[in-house]
């Protein structure tokens, strides 16, 4: 789907998580974008991640990562927070987008700028997957970093996704200061 290129993209990662962030982020691609690089990112390996993660940063005309923490994720329940990290996304941009791509059926109407959501839209728009990877890139490094405090629940492997070893291990340990209070931890 051709996007203009004045046109940002917006995506989240962890919102499925039993621990951390939920992190968004958005993406202007830009003039001379080179768009091989940039695909759906649970399509790619860690490695074309990092791969594509630095080419976003160094080439696209615009980009802004934003999280809310576990502790905002359960004050305001977790669609609350991923709306929320994408609007401090877009609002860090620091350019106004005249529109606005978003993954997902679902968004809170920012005060300025149209939206069109697009189910799947990490595979489909280009400026969504460029947010896409972003967004999982850096939460996987947040999750990385946290797993050196916390290395009994795993996040270095399940980046605090609600694996069978990661609930056994809340069950076991009970949860960090990390886990989201509001989601359920028992093993299945």
């Amino acid at each position: 789907m051709p996007v203009p290129l004045s046109e940002a993209g917006c995506d989240e990662a962890g919102r499925g998580c039993l621990a951390g962030p939920v992190v968004a982020a958005s993406v202007i691609l830009g003039d001379g974008f080179d768009l091989s690089l940039v695909a759906d990112s649970k399509q790619l390996s860690a490695k074309a991640r990092e791969k594509a993660r630095r080419y976003i940063e160094e080439h696209a005309a615009a980009f802004s990562v934003f999280s809310c923490c576990n502790e905002e994720i359960d004050r305001i329940n977790i669609l609350q927070a991923s709306m929320k990290a994408m609007h401090g996304a877009v609002e860090q941009l620091g350019i106004i987008p005249a529109r606005l791509w978003i993954d997902g059926h679902y968004f809170v109407p920012h005060e300025h700028i149209p939206h069109t959501c697009v189910v799947g839209g990490d595979a489909q728009v280009a400026c969504i997957a460029a947010a896409s990877i972003l967004a999982k890139t850096y939460r996987d490094a947040l999750m990385q970093d946290y797993h050196a405090r916390y290395p009994l629940y795993g996040w270095d492997v399940n980046k605090g996704y609600p694996t069978s070893g990661h609930r056994n291990s809340i069950v076991r340990h009970g949860p960090s200061p990390l886990h989201r209070r509001s989601f359920r931890f028992e093993t299945g």
